[in-house]
């Protein structure tokens, strides 16, 4: 790799952990390129992205973010996830290494925190951004219904007493 592909390199890496709010680090030994690119598949499905690092130009790359103290965790043949979602490159990562092991989590980093493989494991059991929106939208939701259903039913039952009571005169 030319000097100029290595800078252009770094430079593309250190924006991507600029934008990226989670970066989970992994270990990789003899993913073949049919492995490599359905784990890339099911992270740009989740909205979320990997890539396989050169380590000494990774490390030049996390120089100036918040990601920097990942620098350690670069050894051996690693890759990165990473994503915008707080939970959507842990969740893929942590669910691909359960079913290849071929691919092991060694951390990650959220937040101002450096995370070890059981943190990004935890993390990852967490219901993603999408997940929680829905369930907050259902929880506003629940209570409007029910405050229409109980303004409801004195109107319904009123109608009823009338009913019975018409039905009651016209057969007397």
């Amino acid at each position: 790799m030319q000097r100029a592909q290595k800078e252009q390199l770094v430079t593309s890496l250190h924006r991507t952990f600029e934008e990226a709010t989670m970066v989970v680090v992994t270990q990789h030994a003899g993913l073949t390129v049919t492995e490599s690119s359905d784990l890339r598949r099911r992270m740009r499905q989740a909205g979320a992205g990997y890539k396989v690092t050169k380590n000494r130009l990774a490390k030049r790359a996390l120089a100036g973010t918040k990601f920097e103290p990942l620098a350690s965790l670069f050894v051996g043949p690693t890759a990165i996830a990473f994503s915008q979602d707080p939970v959507a490159a842990a969740k893929v990562a942590v669910q691909y290494a359960k079913d290849n092991e071929k691919v092991t989590i060694v951390g990650g980093f959220f937040g101002d925190q450096v995370l070890d493989a059981a943190a990004v494991k935890t993390l990852a059991s967490l219901p993603s951004l999408d997940e929680l929106r829905a369930k907050l939208a259902g929880l506003m939701q629940t209570p409007a219904q029910r405050v229409a259903m109980v303004l409801q039913a004195p109107a319904g039952q009123l109608a009823r007493v009338l009913g019975a009571y018409s039905r009651t005169d016209a057969a007397a």
